[in-house]
């Protein structure tokens, strides 16, 4: 009998941590686009005082252009009224990543531009297709996910963002 109760405690224990873990952000490299790496983990999986939007997208992803287009329009008063920063990961190829930099000037974005390897991101986010939106919350952890993009997305991701600055907890 003490051994059941010992085996069913330990069981429990596993699977609170696994709970617990599925809400870290991956210990996963991407590189900025002059080639440093920046491991998303020890650089945004901290506590720190900025909520944080990891936004997956690639230059051949219509949605995804507009997507970030779309929250450009918001960008600006969720700095300054949510302490957000974001962060757009293109997944893509190593040759279609010299578009990036083209691209990111002429839409006017004023976002962190970081490139990671396609299967790396999908399999550490658990997304199949993009745009993948990811919410980190100031401790680092994994509060809120999206996948795709219609317009009005963007008024869900404001109305999120302003319960997590608010301290609230979200819900989905």
């Amino acid at each position: 009998m003490k051994f059941r109760n010992y085996l069913a405690t330990l069981c429990l224990l596993a699977f609170a941590g696994t709970i617990s873990a599925q809400n870290a952000l991956p210990n996963v490299d991407v590189k900025t686009l002059d080639g440093a790496t920046v491991n998303l983990s020890e650089t945004y999986g901290v506590e720190k005082e900025t909520i944080t939007i990891l936004s997956f997208w690639a230059t051949w992803c219509s949605p995804c252009k507009r997507e970030l287009d779309a929250i450009m329009d918001f960008y600006p008063d969720w700095q300054e009224s949510y302490n957000v920063e974001l962060v757009a990961i293109t997944i893509d190829t190593r040759r279609a990543i010299s578009k990036v930099p083209s691209i990111v000037e002429t839409k006017g974005w004023e976002y962190i531009i970081l490139s990671g390897d396609e299967q790396a991101m999908r399999t550490a986010f658990n997304f199949a297709s993009i745009p993948q939106t990811v919410i980190v919350d100031q401790s680092g952890q994994i509060v809120y996910t999206h996948n795709g993009y219609q317009p009005g997305d963007e008024e869900v991701l404001d109305e999120v963002l302003a319960k997590l600055a608010a301290g609230e907890s979200i819900e989905h």
